[in-house]
């Protein structure tokens, strides 16, 4: 059939995209519908504007919000002045071995006086909340919204939420004297080596940071090893920013070492 312009008027109405929401209450609404990307806070932060982005003459008004965060975190937090952040995967389920020992590790921290910070989420933060929580002590959580809903778990003697990622890791490293991470993925990860790279560059203090597992961690040291030291992208004594344990009571002196504090429970 001839190409006419009531057939090109007709193909582009049918390729037209949906509108893309101005706000993220409308993306909320648009979320119902089927593959919908879903839009998040970040998302939108972070985007890089466009030649007719409506959000471009917006983003120097969003930092309010983000200030918002921040008060907020600060003012909730300010009493935390012997955190510990446990770290770990969102899918370890109740009975793992691994859960079992991010519950006794933070049992055992709490019970030293230690404040226990997790993202609040399931898995080994709940793991770690649960051990806090169920001997009587500081059990905090620092949840995130996602695009996928992430149901706060119940042993949080203190909650908060966040829509920033990046808000939310500022409260971990600022309110943590160490970081235990327990094995997990991506956002494990990024953690793990922010707070390394933080560390390494000297813009924060030298805090205990522990890889729980070593199973888990020995592929990821010995790449570290062979392939990153020896091709020279890091110094030998940057390797000793890492320690690497079994064993919840092992975690938990080490933690106390370092940090200087009398032991109430040093194991045998």
């Amino acid at each position: 059939m001839a190409e006419t312009h009531a057939n090109k008027t007709k193909r582009k109405k049918a390729v037209k995209k949906a509108a893309e929401p101005k706000t993220v209450a409308d993306a909320k609404e648009l979320e119902r519908t089927p593959a919908y990307w879903q839009l998040t806070d970040d998302e939108v932060l972070l985007r890089s504007p466009e030649p007719e982005d409506e959000y471009k003459t917006s983003d120097s008004w969003r930092v309010f919000r983000i200030m918002g965060e921040f008060v907020d975190g600060f003012d909730n937090l300010a009493t935390i002045t012997r955190g510990v952040s446990i770290f770990g995967s969102a899918r370890t389920h109740d009975g793992d071995p691994m859960y079992l020992a991010a519950q006794e590790t933070a049992k055992l921290l709490a019970e030293q006086g230690f404040e226990i910070i997790t993202g609040g989420g399931p898995g080994i933060m709940e793991a770690a909340n649960r051990g806090a929580y169920e001997s009587g002590k500081v059990s905090v959580g620092c949840n995130i919204e996602l695009p996928f809903e992430q149901i706060p778990n119940p042993y949080q003697t203190k909650s908060l939420s966040f829509k920033y990622f990046f808000v939310r890791k500022t409260m971990f490293i600022k309110y943590s004297n160490a970081y235990i991470i327990f094995p997990g993925g991506f956002g494990t990860m990024d953690e793990l080596f922010e707070a390394l790279t933080l560390i390494q560059t000297k813009k924060i203090r030298n805090f205990p940071v522990v890889l729980f597992g070593s199973q888990y961690w020995q592929g990821l040291l010995q790449w570290i090893t062979s392939t990153m030291l020896n091709d020279r992208y890091i110094n030998e004594d940057d390797l000793h920013l890492i320690h690497l344990t079994d064993s919840p009571q092992e975690a938990f002196n080490f933690i106390v070492k370092i940090c200087g504090i009398p032991s109430t429970n040093s194991g045998t």
